[in-house]
């Protein structure tokens, strides 16, 4: 039984989902203490309870602790299966990290999973489903996974009752992912959206970023989008692409009395920051590529705008299952290299 401190580095959800996934992927049984212990709200909150019951699920696996509020988990998988499943949040929570939790797990289970999950879409301190679909899926369908993603119905905090469904296929003809030197900026697209509120606040979200990016991207493409939902909710994404393959994404949502420039402004000045620097890819995209490259045979390397303490932090969680997979040179808070040794067989 490998037990893993919860209250390690940043501290966070992520410690918990990167220990389920690698214990589904590795067969290894694993007991999680201090789950989210830096938290204001310790414990497990709906959102990660439906990470570990999707787990469970997938891998037949015994549990012990799973309920909210709990602070340690026990898990023991036994037999990985793919399938068709339902994954439901009752709350706001990102569904979008129950989807990733998963999506390795299902892409090794042999077969073709049909997946639909329930929750928050577009919600704070997680990727929105376009983040996903524009930079997270395309990148790992590059090194060889393979999925369709459908939002049936955005989910906006607080209101939640997003429900997105996903059929995962198996991985086939995995390929190391390579990005030292991004090239130049060829392209900045996006998309300006809302939900149940005016077409209006969508535009205003264009033009600003538009204006605000004149400088660097003149020929800037931002599409309008109206999506449908329970509750309301804006939000804008950019996408930079770059000439040797480097890609750059960011979000901002809107809230309550925040004016619609403001949340143009905040995706425009990501992205402009990350112009600044020699990254290859954003990121919020590194920490998110660290377990996927695991299964891929060979070398992987990239160069990421920023290393976060998430990134560490997701790294040292991998090294506890693995170690010696993750390189990452480079000061917290400043641009690094991330180096995975892959090829990793259940």
């Amino acid at each position: 039984m490998l037990e893993i401190n919860g209250a390690f580095g940043e501290g966070g959800g992520q410690i918990l989902r990167s220990s389920l996934t690698l214990a589904a992927l590795t067969g290894q049984p694993v007991r999680i203490v201090q789950i989210r212990a830096q938290r204001s709200r310790p414990g497990l909150r709906p959102q990660h309870l439906a990470a570990v019951k999707a787990i469970a699920r997938l891998t037949e696996a015994e549990t012990t602790g799973a309920h909210l509020a709990s602070q340690e988990l026990t898990l023991r998988p036994t037999k990985l299966r793919s399938g068709r499943f339902r994954f439901e949040i009752p709350t706001a929570g990102a569904l979008s990290l129950v989807l990733q939790t998963v999506f390795l797990p299902l892409s090794l289970a042999g077969g073709t999973a049909d997946i639909t999950l329930t929750g928050g879409t577009h919600v704070p301190w997680s990727p929105i489903f376009e983040y996903l679909s524009q930079q997270w899926l395309p990148v790992l369908a590059f090194c060889g996974f393979r999925a369709e993603l459908d939002l049936r119905q955005a989910g906006f905090y607080p209101r939640g009752g997003g429900e997105v469904r996903a059929k995962i296929l198996p991985a086939k003809d995995l390929n190391p992912f390579l990005c030292m030197d991004r090239g130049q900026l060829t392209a900045v697209t996006g998309f300006s959206g809302v939900a149940n509120l005016a077409d209006e606040i969508a535009k205003r979200q264009k033009h600003q970023a538009l204006k605000r990016l004149h400088d660097h991207a003149p020929e800037a493409k931002i599409q309008t989008q109206r999506l449908p939902s329970q509750g309301k909710g804006t939000f804008i994404l950019l996408k930079a692409a770059f000439s040797k393959g480097g890609r750059a994404c960011f979000t901002a949502l809107g809230a309550p009395g925040k004016p619609a420039e403001r949340v143009a402004d905040e995706a425009v000045e990501a992205l402009l920051a990350f112009l600044e620097t020699d990254g290859c890819v954003d990121h919020f995209l590194a920490d998110q590529l660290l377990l996927p490259l695991l299964v891929v045979p060979g070398e992987s390397a990239f160069r990421t705008n920023r290393v976060t303490a998430h990134l560490l932090t997701n790294a040292h969680v991998i090294d506890q299952f693995l170690p010696g997979r993750i390189h990452i040179a480079g000061a917290q808070g400043s641009p690094g290299l991330v180096q995975v040794s892959g090829g990793l067989a259940r």
